[in-house]
C-alpha cells in the first residue's frame, strides 16, 4: 500500500549511515560520528513504531491482519526463477521491527558512554549500522533468497564487530570462529533454499496469501507462490528435506547444540555488541526463519518438527548446566541466551497443528515462542548492558573481583534484578508470561518434554541468581577495588537500562493480568502467524507449578550464594570437582570439535583428498602436458623450414600412397 512506502527508509537510513561513517567517519569527531549513527537509528525506531501502530490499528478482513508488500521488484530474473527484493509487512515482521529497532537504538545510546575514547569509535558505529540494516532486511524479506542475502550480511557484520579489537588475538580468533561455524551451517541453508526453489519453481514464501489478504503497493510485482504440487510429485521427502536443511542453517545462526561453540567466544567483542547479537539480531535469526517457514513445516513436514524439539531440549539443558559453573559474567549470559533461544525453538517445534486461533492447544507454542522472543530481547539486552556497566566499573568480567556492588551501583543493581526476575519467570515480569505459555505448550505436546523444560526453567532461575548474588552481594573484593572505587555508569549508559527494565515490567504486568483475567488485546496480536488476535490465558496448574519451582530455585541460590561466606558452594565443589570442571570447560565441546576437525576431518579426510588432488588429478594433467610437450619435441624437426626436406617427405608420402592404392 502507498501509505507504507516510507518503510523503505527503515532499510536505507542505516545503510546510508554505514556508508557515510565507513567512508568519512575517520575525518569526523567521535561525537559527530556517534550522533549520525544514533540519530539514523532513532529515525528508524520512530518509523518502526509508526508502522506498527498503523498496521495493528488498520481495518482487518474478517478479523485477520493483512499481509502488505509496499515494495517489491525483480532484481535478477533466471528463467522460471527470479530473485526479488522488497518489504513484507505481517504480524511477525512488524513485531521484529519493534524488537530490532528498540534494542539497537538503546545500544547506540549506551555506546556513547561505553565506547568513549576507544580507537575506532567511528568504525564501530558504522558496523553497528550495517548490523542493524542487515537484520532489518532479513525480517522484512519477501522471499527466501532475499532472507539468505541479508542472513549472510548479518554474518559479515558479526564478524566485523566481534573482531572489533583486532589487535587482540582472542578477538580475532573469536571472529573467525563465529564466521567459520556459521558459514558451515549456512551451506546447508543454501542447499535447502536451492532444493526448495528447484522443486517449487519459486523462492517466494509459498504460503503467502493462505489465510491472509495480500495488498500489493504501487510498482510491485505479484507473488509467485510456488508449485508445491511439483515438489510433492517428486517425492514426499523433498519439502521435509529442504526444511531440515534450512533448519541446520538456523541452528548455526541461533547457536543450537552442537553448533553453539562460536557464541561464548563472541564475548570478545564490545559488550554493547554482545547485547545486540544476543537480544535482537543474530541469534534470533534462526528462530525467525522457523517462524517464517512455519506453515510449510506444519503442513508438509510435521514429523520433522520433532527434530526441532529435541535439538532445542538438548541445547536448553546443556547451556543451563554450563551456565551454572561459569565465572565470567558475560559467558553466563551467553549460555543463558543459548538456553533461552532453545526455549523458543522448542516452543515452535511442539506445535502440532495449524494456527487458527487460541482454541487449538497445538498453536500455543508458536505464539509463546514469538512472545518469548520479544520479552527475552528486552530483559536480555538489559542484562548485557548492565554487565557492561559492571565491567566498566570494576574493569573485569570475573565474579571473583566483584561482590557488594549494590551500594556503589544502585541503578544497575535494580535494573539487573528486574531482568533476573523476568528471566526466572516470576509473575508480573515479562518472562513469566512467555515462559509459562511455552511450558504449557510443551505439556500439551508431551508431559516428558514439559517436565524437562520445567526443570531447565528452574536451572535458569538458579544460575541467574547465582550471578546476581555474586555481583551485587557476597564479599566485596576490597583489594581489587583499592585502586579504583566502583561507581555508577554515566547517564548515557543507565538510561537504556531504565528504559528496557520499564518495558520488562510494563509488559510483564500487562501480560500477567491478561493471562489470569483472560484478556485479549493488541499486544497478543504481535505474535500471531495468521493475523488473528491472541488471548493470553494461563494454565493455572502449570503457572502455579512453574512459579513455585522458580521461587524454590531462587531461594536455593540465595541460601548458597548470598552470604559473605559460601561454605555450601565450596563443599559442593570439593565433592564434585570433576563435574564442576567439566561444566566450567563447557563439557569439552571445544576440545571435541578440535579433535574431530584436526584428527579426523583434516587428517583422515582432507589429507587423503589433498594427496589424491596433488598426485592423481594434478599428476594426470601434468602427464598430459608432458606427453604433449614430448610429442612436439619429437616432431619438431619436421618443421625445420628446409624446402628440400619438405620435398623429400612429400615425394615419400606420395609414393607410399600410390603403392597402397595399387595394392588395393
Amino acid at each position: 500500500m502507498m501509505q507504507y512506502g516510507y518503510t523503505i527508509w527503515i532499510l536505507l537510513l542505516p545503510l546510508l549511515s554505514f556508508i557515510v561513517l565507513g567512508l568519512a567517519g575517520m575525518k569526523m569527531k567521535h561525537k559527530v560520528a556517534g550522533l549520525i549513527g544514533t540519530c539514523s537509528l532513532g529515525l528508524v525506531t520512530l518509523l518502526s513504531y509508526i508502522t506498527a501502530f498503523s498496521y495493528f490499528t488498520a481495518d482487518r478482513v474478517e478479523g485477520v491482519y493483512q499481509t502488505i508488500v509496499p515494495v517489491n521488484f525483480t532484481w535478477l530474473p533466471l528463467g522460471n526463477l527470479h530473485f526479488d527484493m522488497g518489504i513484507l509487512l505481517d504480524p511477525i515482521s512488524v513485531m521484529m521491527l519493534i524488537v530490532i529497532s528498540t534494542v539497537s537504538f538503546m545500544v547506540h545510546i549506551y555506546s556513547f558512554g561505553y565506547m568513549h575514547g576507544e580507537k575506532g569509535f567511528q568504525r564501530y558505529y558504522a558496523f553497528l549500522s550495517l548490523f542493524t540494516m542487515s537484520m532489518l532486511g532479513l525480517v522484512l524479506a519477501t522471499n527466501i533468497f532475499q532472507m539468505y542475502m541479508f542472513w549472510e550480511l548479518v554474518g559479515v557484520s558479526s564478524y566485523l564487530l566481534i573482531g572489533f579489537y583486532y589487535p587482540l588475538k582472542p578477538a580475532i580468533a573469536a571472529s573467525k570462529k563465529a564466521f567459520i561455524v556459521t558459514r558451515f551451517a549456512d551451506m546447508f541453508f543454501l542447499i535447502g533454499i536451492l532444493t526448495f526453489g528447484y522443486f517449487t519453481d519459486s523462492f517466494s514464501f509459498s504460503f503467502a496469501g493462505q489465510g491472509t489478504d495480500i495488498l500489493m503497493g504501487a510498482g510491485t510485482t505479484p507473488f509467485i507462490p510456488g508449485n508445491i504440487d511439483k515438489a510433492l510429485a517428486a517425492g514426499g521427502f523433498i519439502l521435509p528435506t529442504a526444511l531440515v536443511l534450512m533448519f541446520i542453517g538456523g541452528a548455526g545462526k541461533s547457536a543450537m547444540f552442537p553448533l553453539h561453540i562460536w557464541l561464548p567466544d563472541a564475548m570478545e567483542g564490545p559488550t554493547p555488541v554482545s547485547a545486540l547479537i544476543h537480544a535482537a539480531t543474530m541469534v534470533v535469526a534462526g528462530v525467525f526463519q522457523i517462524a517464517r517457514m512455519f506453515p510449510l513445516w506444519i503442513q508438509y513436514a510435521p514429523e520433522a518438527m520433532s527434530i526441532v524439539v529435541w535439538v532445542g531440549v538438548i541445547t536448553a539443558f546443556y547451556a543451563a548446566a554450563v551456565a551454572c559453573a561459569q565465572s565470567d559474567i558475560k559467558r553466563v549470559l551467553a549460555f543463558s541466551t543459548i538456553s533461552q533461544i532453545a526455549f523458543m525453538m522448542v516452543a515452535l517445534g511442539v506445535c502440532t497443528e495449524a494456527i487458527t486461533g487460541h482454541e487449538h492447544p497445538g498453536s500455543v507454542g508458536y505464539l509463546a515462542g514469538m512472545f518469548h522472543l520479544f520479552t527475552h530481547a528486552m530483559f536480555k539486552a538489559c542484562l548485557f548492558l548492565g554487565a557492561g556497566c559492571i565491567i566498566h566499573a570494576v574493569h573485569s568480567n570475573e565474579m571473583a573481583l566483584m561482590g557488594g556492588l549494590r551500594k556503589y551501583m544502585p541503578v544497575t543493581h535494580i535494573t539487573f534484578l528486574i531482568s533476573c526476575l523476568a528471566i526466572a519467570g516470576i509473575p508480573f515480569f515479562s518472562g513469566f508470561s512467555s515462559k509459562d505459555e511455552i511450558i504449557s505448550a510443551c505439556m500439551n505436546y508431551s508431559p516428558v518434554v514439559g517436565w524437562i523444560m520445567t526443570g531447565i526453567a528452574a536451572m535458569t532461575a538458579f544460575y541467574m541468581f547465582r550471578l546476581y548474588y555474586g555481583i551485587f552481594w557476597g564479599t566485596e573484593n576490597k583489594e581489587a577495588h583499592a585502586h579504583h572505587t566502583p561507581h555508577e555508569a554515566p547517564l548515557s549508559m543507565t538510561i537504556p537500562l531504565i528504559v528496557l527494565s520499564v518495558i520488562t515490567v510494563g509488559v510483564g504486568i500487562y501480560s500477567t493480568l491478561a493471562g489470569f483475567l483472560g484478556w485479549g488485546g493488541s499486544f497478543g496480536s504481535f505474535v500471531t502467524a495468521d493475523g488473528h488476535d491472541y488471548t493470553i490465558h494461563f494454565d493455572t496448574q502449570v503457572a502455579l507449578v512453574s512459579t513455585i519451582v522458580a521461587l524454590c530455585s531462587i531461594a536455593l541460590a540465595t541460601y548458597i550464594y548470598k552470604g559473605e561466606q559460601q561454605p555450601i558452594a565450596d563443599r559442593l565443589y570439593k565433592t564434585f570437582p570433576k563435574l564442576h570442571r567439566a561444566a566450567y570447560k563447557r563439557f569439552y565441546q571445544d576440545e571435541i570439535w578440535q579433535y574431530v576437525t584436526h584428527r579426523i576431518i583434516f587428517r583422515c579426510v582432507s589429507t587423503p583428498i589433498a594427496w589424491f588432488d596433488r598426485h592423481i588429478v594434478d599428476g594426470t594433467f601434468n602427464f598430459m602436458a608432458w606427453g604433449a610437450n614430448e610429442a612436439g619435441e619429437s616432431i619438431r624437426c619436421w618443421q625445420s623450414g628446409d624446402v628440400r626436406r619438405y620435398a623429400v617427405w612429400f615425394i615419400t608420402g606420395a609414393v607410399a600412397l600410390t603403392l597402397i592404392l595399387l595394392c588395393i
